[in-house]
């Protein structure tokens, strides 16, 4: 039964990965040659975060502007206006990997099960999560489209009966 199967079954072991270093150009045209919206950065051996197409584009059009109020002829910039456009920019300007993913990353175990990964997928709002083993050592990555994908072949085999 699917739900039971453990996401070591249908995860992708072929993982592309990034380094915080690496340049944001190129981490764009690998994510476009491999046709993956998404991958784990590591620095070394250990996941720092997750980069995405979404993290990628550039965002000058969310670039919020400070927050300016004038009080008794005198203009005030919100504090917590001006922090968000400081960090806005940064990622819309940032030229590696780093500067631009996501850092964290929602990470599960080989054995956990594809009704356990889609829980969190969909709890947390998420497309993929990272697989590591008891060593914290990345092994794959499962996404929505591979647990889908074995939805359908489930129903399939059921229909093929």
């Amino acid at each position: 039964m699917l739900r039971e199967l453990p996401v070591s079954e249908i995860m992708t072991t072929e993982v592309l990965t990034f380094a915080p270093g690496d340049d944001v150009r190129d981490a764009m045209r690998e994510l476009l040659r491999r046709d993956v919206d998404g991958a784990p950065v590591l620095d070394g051996t250990e996941v720092v975060g997750m980069l995405s197409t979404g993290d990628l584009i550039v965002e000058e059009a969310r670039v919020h502007l400070p927050t300016v109020i004038t009080l008794l002829g005198a203009y005030l910039e919100l504090p917590s206006s001006k922090k968000r456009f400081d960090a806005d920019m940064e990622k819309a300007l940032g030229s590696t990997v780093g500067e631009v993913m996501t850092a964290g990353a929602t990470v599960i175990a080989p054995d956990a099960t594809v009704e356990e990964a889609a829980t969190i997928m969909h709890e947390e709002g998420i497309d993929r999560i990272v697989v590591i083993d008891e060593g914290g050592t990345l092994v794959g990555i499962v996404a929505r489209g591979d647990i889908v994908r074995e939805i359908v072949r489930e129903f399939d085999s059921v229909d093929g009966e």
